[in-house]
């Protein structure tokens, strides 16, 4: 395959080292990992604006790197040299800038690819909004992680539409393709170890026979899962079984007092139940946890997540799972066949009134705009406890979800099987730029962006005339070898010489300009015509701004 790519990198969209570690970050690493380790491009260049940072992009990568690619750096301060890649990566919706950088050049050279990971937040609505009015073509796109996402973005792009429509009295195309592609993971990495189990079990204090469900995320009730449900749930399990249960949490605290509230919870609401909570940021952890657990449970109920990564992780590593039938989870796990997809209840719009004019305003946050929501996100209770208790009752049955899920995972989700998905996806763009029509093609003597015009067309009129062809140059006062020499010394006077001609040839037109007397800028285009025409004539400018030269009026 003949294709490249450039991935633009900022750290916080691919690290998995950070305190505070979010699920785009986990699918960041995953791809970049995915990419290093998978593709077959034939050129992968990292699109960033330092070098300190494509420094951190080989540090990261390095530990992947068998195959001993070679990976080259593109600047962003020159987003032309991306016709070399062909296609541009975002770890984000944010194709706006990207597009409109584009369109100061060749908007054919090159596709830009994004992808979707929370949207309920301000900027990612606004980013996906942007797409209604920023040059996106044809052959760009926003990669939608599951069907779920994208009916979301559908919803936000027509009502923006709509809008548009009513304000300007035409309703505006979504140019850009909006295909479904999930997120990967790697098969591998969780596969469990041989003595993993045993380790683990023995490190917890539980004993080789009892039953461990295991939970894998941010505690964080308000923005991923509210505990309560799952714990009445394991409680009514428990007691209905007569087993004894072990809850493992692996994951992190937002704060102090969340951590106090989460760890309190479960002595309140799930007694019978041992509750453990581990660090899941911990290398050790996040990758052999599983291989402790019997049953993995995940009963997101919250609007920031999208597609949810965990339950995947857990199939890879072989165990059946039990999940909320709510966004990207369902499309992930089969009912009956790698676990149990529990029914989840949302209630009608206006239900928490103004809640959106208040997240607009900035009345309540973020992560009270969401937990507003999750707040009346019902996970049903009953229908998880039965899920449970089939679960610890049919030991076949789990050990049979368990394989399904690992085969599904492996052949659906593995990062080799999904960058392949992605390949496809930058073949046919690739193909779409050379067919498909271009969406609002630059017009002569307009601008590429109309809100960042040139300002010698923006502000023409400011000043008293504009240099043209017929204006006729003469020399000036200042016009000798010491003066010259010291406006070169001068820092403020010689501000942007590197947009204007070399001081050799500056020396010659000052020659020209002396040994004709006065001669028109027209003229001097022709004498010099080997160099370009606007630097010749920001330089004639800058010479007659310091008296070098005149206009003749």
């Amino acid at each position: 395959m003949n294709q490249s790519l450039a991935i633009f990198y900022e750290a916080d969209g691919y690290s998995i080292k950070n305190n505070r570690l979010l699920g785009r970050q986990a699918a960041g690493s995953g791809f970049l990992k995915g990419i290093v380790e998978h593709s077959n491009l034939s050129n992968i260049y990292c699109y960033t604006s330092a070098s300190p940072k494509f420094a951190n992009f080989q540090a990261t990568i390095q530990p992947w790197n068998h195959r001993q690619r070679d990976f080259q750096w593109l600047t962003t301060d020159n987003p032309a040299n991306l016709d070399r890649a062909g296609t541009l990566y975002l770890p984000g919706p944010g194709l706006s800038h990207h597009a409109w950088a584009r369109r100061f050049g060749n908007q054919r050279a090159y596709s830009i690819c994004g992808v979707t990971h929370t949207i309920a937040s301000m900027n990612a609505m606004s980013e996906i909004g942007d797409l209604l009015i920023a040059p996106v073509q044809p052959w760009d796109a926003l990669i939608c992680t599951s069907q779920a996402v994208k009916t979301s973005v559908e919803i936000l792009l027509n009502d923006w539409a709509d809008y548009l429509a009513q304000r300007m009295g035409n309703r505006p195309m979504i140019h850009v393709r909006l295909p479904v592609i999930p997120l990967g993971v790697d098969c591998d990495f969780f596969a469990p170890q041989a003595d993993a189990r045993n380790r683990l079990r023995q490190a917890l204090g539980i004993p080789a026979d009892e039953f461990v469900v295991l939970f894998v995320g941010r505690f964080c009730f308000y923005a991923k899962a509210h505990p309560v449900p799952m714990y009445l749930a394991l409680e009514q399990a428990a007691k209905m079984t007569n087993t004894k249960i072990h809850l493992v949490q692996a994951g992190w605290f937002e704060n102090d007092r969340e951590e106090a509230e989460f760890r309190q919870a479960p002595q309140q609401f799930c007694p019978s139940v041992n509750s453990i909570f581990v660090d899941g940021r911990q290398p050790d952890i996040r990758s052999n946890i599983w291989a402790c657990a019997d049953l993995f449970m995940s009963l997101v109920d919250n609007i920031q997540e999208t597609f949810g990564l965990t339950p995947i992780e857990a199939m890879a590593a072989g165990l059946p799972v039990i999940i909320s039938d709510w966004n990207g989870y369902k499309e992930s796990v089969r009912e009956g066949i790698d676990g149990f997809k529990i029914p989840t209840t949302i209630c009608p719009p206006g239900t928490v009134p103004q809640l959106n004019a208040e997240y607009f305003t900035e009345k309540v946050n973020y992560s009270s705009y969401v937990a507003h929501t999750a707040s009346v996100s019902i996970v049903d209770v009953a229908a998880t406890t039965a899920a449970i208790v089939k679960s610890i009752e049919q030991p076949e049955l789990r050990k049979k979800m368990g394989e399904n899920g690992r085969l599904r995972a492996r052949e659906v989700y593995d990062w080799q099987k999904v960058i392949g998905n992605y390949e496809q996806l930058w073949t046919e763009l690739a193909e779409l730029r050379h067919i498909d029509a271009m969406s609002a093609p630059v017009k002569a003597n307009k601008p590429a962006h109309p809100l960042c015009e040139d300002p010698f067309r923006l502000f023409h009129h400011y000043a008293s005339q504009t240099i043209d062809l017929k204006t006729i140059v003469t020399i000036g006062s200042m016009a000798n070898p010491e003066n010259i020499a010291q406006i070169r010394q001068n820092w403020m006077s010689n501000f942007a010489a590197e947009r204007r001609l070399e001081p050799i040839v500056v020396d010659r037109i000052i020659q020209t300009v002396s040994e004709h007397r006065s001669i028109t800028v027209a003229n001097l285009l022709q004498l010099y015509g080997n160099y370009p025409a606007p630097n010749l004539i920001a330089t004639i400018a800058n010479l007659v701004k310091f008296d070098l030269l005149r206009f003749l009026r």
